[in-house]
This record gives structure tokens, sequence and C-alpha cells, in this order.
């Protein structure tokens, strides 16, 4: 059993964010400027020894890699912004490619979401949008990507590289660009690629061209109840905000039957979440009565059934995902438990500590 975490890169200054929020920002901005909304909600979400890393840093992708090997994470899946040749928040993969460090298996996760004001309220105000372009566009992305599946530390699926596309259907001519890029890894000496469609709080039709598809939580679950499943809309304090129960939505999950009639299917698990840090001036979606405890109860059950249907890989949202609320590293409410929470669960299905 492979867990792999998803892996947010915005923990580092860049120009275009420093444009667009104003200098010096990082997702910390976000954290640090959280308040609670009601009583008993956990905000600010506050790191563990106040390590507040920078991602350019070597000794924090290395810090990163260690614990996270030690808690029996497998390997890091990190987001992957590509706008027609221009890439967004790329400093730190580009230095783990550059110097072969950390010594820790990756893939990547094109999320190819545009960019707006959203998290200030403005929803209509595009920051980057995206545009897919034709072949020659095409192959200019993929030239990228081989120099990643290249890499010796890359996940691979049946020899072939795993690569994830978050919102597939918003892509023109997806099937003939992935055709095309099966074409180019062939001619580059690979056996292919190993596309896995991400099912989320979009549009989720079946497409052509994928070889599996992701059920990536808590969005999956939101998208097939409507967003509305186990919730309520709150008049908080200071702004309103939904409330979601942590246990039945879990529950819901977990009672899903498969099915059988799809593509191979890989399961997700989340921590918690609440995006309260991002959302300012909107209303953000809190879950409630998540611990460690039961977080690695969940975990271990949702491992059983990804072995049930002879999965064994199973993300898990997400690594540093602070802004909204769903990390593994260590804070300073929880320290290490959910790390530990991880070790227990793949101790509970008989896997070994790495």
């Amino acid at each position: 059993m492979k867990l792999i975490a998803f892996y947010l890169p915005q923990f580092h200054e860049t120009p275009e964010n420093n444009r667009w929020w104003g200098k010096g920002f990082t997702e910390w901005t976000n954290t640090k400027k959280a308040e609670p909304l009601f009583p008993g909600h956990y905000q600010p979400k506050e790191p563990y020894q106040d390590y507040y890393y920078d991602l350019t840093d070597e000794s924090a992708r290395e810090w990163q890699a260690q614990i996270a090997r030690k808690y029996g994470i497998y390997g890091f899946c990190y987001y992957h912004y590509w706008f027609k040749g221009k890439r967004f928040l790329h400093k730190p993969f580009d230095v783990v490619l550059q110097k072969g460090k950390p010594d820790f298996p990756f893939c990547l996760s094109w999320a190819n979401d545009p960019w707006t004001r959203t998290w200030t309220g403005s929803n209509h105000e595009v920051l980057a949008d995206q545009d897919y372009g034709e072949k020659a566009d095409w192959k200019e992305h993929f030239e990228f990507l081989l120099t990643a599946f290249k890499d010796k530390r890359y996940i691979r699926v049946a020899n072939k590289p795993l690569f994830l596309i978050y919102r597939p259907s918003d892509i023109p001519n997806c099937e003939e660009m992935l055709e095309y890029w099966q074409k180019l890894a062939v001619e580059n000496g690979l056996d292919g690629i190993y596309v896995i469609q991400t099912l989320n709080r979009f549009n989720n039709p079946q497409l052509k061209g994928f070889d599996a598809r992701l059920e990536f939580e808590p969005g999956y679950t939101m998208y097939l109840t409507n967003g509305i499943h186990c919730g309520r809309a709150v008049d908080g304090y200071k702004q309103k905000f939904d409330l979601m129960d942590y246990d039945k939505y879990w529950s819901s999950i977990l009672e899903r039957m498969a099915d059988k009639d799809s593509l191979k299917t890989y399961l997700g698990a989340f921590l918690d979440w609440d995006n309260s840090a991002r959302v300012a001036g909107n209303a953000p979606l809190i879950f409630t009565g998540a611990t460690p405890e039961k977080f690695s109860f969940y975990l271990t059950q949702q491992i059983k059934r990804s072995l049930e249907i002879n999965s064994d890989i199973l993300f898990i949202n997400a690594w540093n995902e602070w802004g909204e609320g769903t990390y593994l590293e260590p804070d300073k409410k929880y320290e290490f438990q959910y790390l530990e929470a991880v070790k227990n669960a793949l101790e509970n299905n008989g896997f070994c500590e790495r």
C-alpha cells in the first residue's frame, strides 16, 4: 500500500503573488491572519515550534521528506501549475529535479484551475486564465513533463509515470491531447503515461484517454451530495460559514459502493477541512469533530476498502494544505498525532513501518 500525500508548493515568494497579493505573500500569510469564527473554532493553525518554513530552503524540503518517510507516507504528489507555457509556484520542484534531493518518491498533479481573486470575494477578477492551445503548446508542456517523468524517483504504475489532471473536463480536445502525449512518451523511450482523472467537486464525466480515476476527498463526496451533505449554514460572529459533520461525512465515504463498471479507481482520504484562512469575505466550509484518533480509524477503513478493490495506492489530502485546514505536518495543537495516525492505520492493516 502506497500512501501519497498532495503537496502545495505555495510557501515561498513569487513575483506573481507579490503583485497580486502584496510583497512577501506566501500561504503562511493567510494562515497567520485567520481568526476563530465561533467558540472552540481552531484558528489560527500554527506550525509546530513556529516552523514557518520557506520551500526554497533545502533543509525544509529534507525535513518534510524525512518525517513523511518515518510515518509511512510513500511519496508526495506535487501540484503542477501550467498556463500555456507559463508556470507558477515552480521553484521548489525545479530544485528537487535539479539537485536530486530529497531522495523521496513523487508524482505530479496538473492543477489546471484558472486563478481568480476568489480568496477575497472578487470571483470575477481572473488573475491567470487557462488557454490549452494546440499541438505545439501540448508538445511544449510534454517536454517539460518529460524531465520529471524520467527522474528515477518518479512514481510509476505499470512502468509508466503516474500523472493526474485535476479538472480534465475543462480541457477542449482532452482526448486528442492525451493521445498525442502518449505518442510522444513512446517516442522518448517511455512505455507511456499512466493518466488519472481526478473526481472532485466539479463536473465529473467519464472521459476517454485515462487509465484510472481518483476520488479526491472531500471534494468528490461534496459533488455526489450537491455540496449540502451533513452541512448547515450558520450566521457566525464575524461572517457566515457552513459547518459539516466530520463523522457523518466519512460514513458517507465509507458506505459508498464501488462502481465496478468504471475505470480503475483509486480512493482518497482527508484529515479535516477548514478553509476560513483562505476565503476572507466569503462563507468558509468548516468540518467539526475531526481528531487524529478518528482520522486513524477512518484511514484504516479506507485502506481496507482500497485493498478490496485491488488498488495499492491511496491519495491523502494533504501534506501541507494549511490554508484549507488539511495537513499532516505537525502543528502546535496536535504535534505529530496526525502522522502517528497514518502509521497506526498502516499497522492496523498489517503493513510494517518503512
